[in-house]
């Protein structure tokens, strides 16, 4: 099993650069660059690969519908290249909070969009001359939609590698299926081990039947918080507002993704008053709602007997890389979480 870790977004690239070198020492496997509504996540990405040697470097998001595909495939080309082949395509299709209200694009299609997305991709990183007719991209573009004077072009670059691995992140059935059919790997949100064949399984099940073998085995990457220590367990209420936030505000009644989860793992009532709180504006009393037993149950929070429990419980649910997110007041706090945890996966 591997670990992983996301940098702070809100944050500048060289006050996080000389820290991820010390992880990169201690131990990451990976790190994770998220593109919210803060810097773009690209520069960070290439700024890390020029101060780091070992670790592979994601995006943790690239938001679906933010760049071409094309642009997608030539940023991740150049990325692999400036890393010398260390660059993991992460990608999603975000909310429509961020992708209609900051972005000012649509929020249509997601499934279909990302499926093509992917295609257009690998077409690149093979060199091939793009020639793609999709139901949401064609390629070049028709004469009666644009001047006539397209024509099929292929990457004048040769990249590193003409598949770099794409990690998508995906919640519902049919985008998991969709994962476990076309993606390297595989990023859900809140993972809870003894839940998620419940919540999932039918649907990993049916997109690993029509997998390309040459995908190999499908990576993945759960994101537990973590905190190791014999007295760190009141460090769990620093989880709930985060857990409130995604239940009760990422979205309207119906159309929440991250509520119908918390429905699905067995908390549908909490989920509702979550939800009913956090729009009504109350987001301190629909933090105070949210299950002990959800957040002790997907964190990694707790004595050193006690995470590695729980890491055999991700082991064993098919979790292949803990992308942690360590509870920590300095740089030299969180290297030591990751060294602890090393030495316990």
């Amino acid at each position: 099993m591997r670990i992983g870790l996301g940098i702070n977004y809100a944050g500048g690239f060289k006050e996080v650069a000389s820290e991820v070198a010390d992880l990169e020492r201690a131990g990451v496997d990976i790190v994770f660059v998220p593109e919210a509504y803060s810097f773009d996540a690209v520069s960070a990405l290439g700024y890390l690969a020029a101060v780091t040697e070992r670790v592979e470097l994601a995006s943790g998001i690239l938001q679906l519908y933010t760049r071409t595909p094309t642009l997608t495939a030539m940023t991740a080309a150049g990325l692999d290249y400036v890393s010398d082949g260390r660059y993991i395509l992460g990608l999603g299709a975000s909310g429509p909070q961020v992708i209609e209200g900051f972005h000012g694009v649509a929020y249509d299609a997601p499934i279909g969009r990302t499926r093509e997305v992917v295609e257009i991709c690998r077409k690149v990183w093979r060199r091939e001359r793009l020639e793609y007719q999709g139901k949401h991209y064609t390629l070049p573009l028709p004469a009666d939609r644009g001047t006539g004077l397209g024509k099929p072009l292929k990457l004048i670059n040769h990249p590193v590698r003409e598949r770099i691995p794409v990690l998508l992140a995906a919640l519902g059935p049919k985008n998991v299926e969709l994962a476990a059919e076309i993606a390297e790997g595989w990023q859900p949100i809140f993972y809870l081990p003894e839940k998620a064949n419940d919540v999932w399984g039918e649907a990993l099940a049916a997109g690993k039947a029509k997998r390309d073998p040459a995908l190999g085995e499908l990576e993945v990457y759960a994101s537990p918080t973590l905190a190791i220590g014999e007295d760190v367990e009141p460090l769990r209420e620093f989880v709930k507002p985060h857990l409130a936030l995604y239940i009760g505000g990422m979205g309207a009644k119906g159309k929440n993704f991250y509520h119908a989860l918390a429905t699905k793992y067995g908390y549908g009532a909490e989920a509702d008053r979550i939800q009913e709180l956090y729009l009504a504006g109350k987001k301190e009393e629909a933090a105070k709602v949210v299950p002990d037993e959800l957040v002790r149950d997907v964190s990694l929070i707790g004595s050193a007997g006690f995470v590695a429990e729980r890491v055999a419980a991700f082991r064993e649910a098919g979790v292949t890389v803990l992308n942690v997110l360590p509870i920590a007041a300095t740089p030299a706090e969180r290297v030591k979480l990751v060294e602890q945890l090393r030495e316990l996966v």
